[in-house]
């Protein structure tokens, strides 16, 4: 990941192919445009016959357009020059083989003076004064049924005309139609779909994406939300009810419970290859008097289903709307994946056996996987294999069916060769509702002399300890592996996590340590902080505080709704947290998420 910490702005829509003379040829593609930025592609073909040892695109942007982020090339400038450069495992080139590198820009210029090693671009396919055509309009749903849509959407504008449009579901190309019309069949009932839309002009050029629609198939035993509703979810760890204290009842209180779409349930355990129950007295033996209890009314002794399963049967009935998931994993629990991978079916069998469970299958409307990490080490490491996630997803899904959500909670490594690149996240897409991309606990105090950093940048920094570890790096190589950003949902952390022994105020000081915490050393909920450590600034689209020698990361409600601001821009799917009982007592960071998602 080559970054640059650059303004953003607004963006002229631009793609086209550039063809160079020689043995190579670089072909310049808008992938998507979300108007305070946009992301390009290069791709460098050997168009000779002896192999290529190494490859440099170069163009020309006008003043005011940049390059923002890159991936899979070096890339730099000089003034409004730039230049992308292999990396060491992609320089090779066959013949007829091709590569591709990919980056985030901003500001209203197209490239120009394009040349591939030394070599002009300009080969004559795209026609002199051919401009691309523009994005056209966010499509529309209508006609949904169990198994089929109809989309529709306003005409792109070319100077030369429109050719056809590319039809995208969730990321992949399923039409391409003359037409400013289609309909989607085959579908599976209960289900989401994202959708986008590029144009094509009578040079073959390709246009930008138009803005995405997330619609989601009638029937199933659960209702589909509205097209365009916003998932704000929230996780309720079993564990909670204990030293913390913290309820379901505390979700009517704070006022969250009606500012929210989703909860988590977590943790059931994972092992054995099988799910299992995870706390059998939290889950479901504790009773609770009539003060404690969403109804109002006392638990008996003898009922069969009490503690939290039955306070969230009782939550549901107050607020219908809300969808609840059984989380699996988890940091301590992960490593039961492993074995969970070496027969998907079964796994799958045993979760659908204790989620449907008769006591309680009206409470849960699906199952949220989380494995930390796939393929990738997390508390210990994972060889399973790049497919062990897409297997366990899918046969999670052809148990489950079409009316139960699955959905999945995946790193936010955005670095090249990082976690999100040793699994098959794309591959395993197609089976879940959404994933919940965990977009903090980037840095903490496990580096215990630091530097200090905020553990939830939304964006890169100038000093960020880790290039690729942000948000926007996250969500970018998550999009440019072919996942819709429908599909998406942008982590917020309800807690800060802190270093002591810290002499200055802006990110990047030395530490001696992690900073006291109520429950764990390094970490502490927001509604401490909030007053224990007021905050001194911000960066990076988060905050960060410094009192006496203790320093603390964490979100507020300002920085959470720039945030959801960002996350409506990328057009995705909504915004998840960790967890309930870090909020204030009134959930101001649940309001702000609420707000910020309107």
């Amino acid at each position: 990941m080559a970054a640059f910490a650059l303004p953003a702005a607004g963006i002229v829509a631009l793609a086209g192919p550039a063809q160079a003379a020689g043995s190579a040829t670089a072909t310049y593609t808008k992938v998507s445009d979300w108007g305070s930025g946009f992301e390009g592609k290069w791709t460098v073909k050997n168009t000779g016959t002896t192999t290529l040892t190494g490859w440099t695109v170069e163009w020309d942007f006008p003043s005011g357009t940049t390059v923002t982020s890159a991936w899979d090339a070096t890339v730099t400038n000089s003034g409004t020059h730039w230049t992308g450069k292999n990396v060491g495992w992609n320089g090779t080139l066959s013949p007829g083989a091709t590569i591709s590198f990919g980056f985030n820009g901003a500001g209203p210029g197209s490239p120009a003076g394009c040349k591939v090693n030394g070599a002009s671009c300009d080969g004559g396919t795209t026609p002199p004064a051919d401009s691309p055509p523009s994005a056209p309009g966010t499509p529309t749903a209508t006609g949904v049924s169990d198994t089929s849509l109809t989309l529709g959407w306003s005409a792109a504008t070319d100077d030369k005309g429109v050719k056809n449009y590319d039809v995208y579901r969730d990321g992949a190309k399923i039409a391409t139609v003359t037409g400013t019309g289609y309909t989607d069949s085959g579908l599976t009932k209960g289900t989401s779909y994202g959708y986008t839309v590029t144009a094509r002009d009578t040079a073959d050029q390709t246009g930008p994406s138009s803005g995405a629609l997330s619609v989601t198939t009638t029937g199933g035993g659960t209702t589909p939300p509205p097209t365009g509703s916003k998932v704000k979810l929230g996780y309720f760890t079993d564990w909670g009810i204990y030293q913390r204290n913290y309820q379901v009842k505390n979700l009517v209180t704070s006022g969250t419970a009606a500012k929210i779409t989703h909860i988590n349930y977590a943790f059931g355990n994972v092992t054995g290859g099988k799910c299992a129950i995870g706390d059998a007295y939290a889950d479901y033996q504790k009773t609770y008097d009539a003060a404690s209890s969403v109804d109002g009314t006392a638990d008996t002794w003898d009922q069969p289903v009490a503690g939290n399963i039955n306070q969230l049967r009782e939550l549901k009935k107050k607020y219908p709307g809300i969808k609840v998931l059984w989380s699996f994993g988890g940091w301590t629990w992960s490593g039961g994946f492993g074995q969970a991978a070496a027969n998907p079916a079964a796994f799958a069998d045993s979760c659908y056996s204790l989620v449907e469970d008769p006591r309680w299958a009206d409470v849960f409307d699906g199952i949220d996987i989380d494995w930390e990490y796939p393929n990738a080490c997390g508390l210990s490491c994972d060889t399973s294999g790049a497919a062990s996630l897409k297997n366990l997803l899918s046969a999670l899904r052809a148990k489950f069916g079409g009316s139960n959500l699955i959905t999945a909670a995946i790193s936010a490594d955005g670095s090249n060769g990082g976690k999100l690149d040793l699994a098959d996240y794309a591959g395993a897409a197609q089976y879940v509702d959404f994933y919940n991309v965990m977009t903090y606990d980037f840095f903490g105090a496990w580096d215990a002399k630091g530097p200090t950093a905020p553990h939830s940048p939304l964006t890169s920094y100038a000093g960020i300890p880790i290039a690729g570890f942000n948000s926007e790096a996250a969500i970018t190589k998550l999009k440019g592996k072919g996942i819709a950003g429908s599909k998406l949902n942008l982590g917020i952390g309800f807690y800060g996590r802190g270093w002591t022994g810290v002499t200055q105020d802006a990110p990047g000081g030395a530490a001696t340590g992690p900073a006291p915490g109520t429950y764990e050393q390094g970490i502490e909920d927001y509604k401490v902080l909030k007053s224990s450590c007021p905050t001194t600034g911000t960066i990076a689209g988060t905050a960060y505080a410094k009192c006496g020698g203790n320093w603390w990361s964490y979100d507020t409600p300002a920085t959470i709704a720039g945030k959801m601001t960002w996350a409506k821009q990328q057009g995705l799917r909504g915004a998840f947290f960790w967890e309930f009982s870090g909020d204030t007592a009134n959930g101001e960071l649940a309001n702000a998420i609420h707000t910020g998602l309107q």
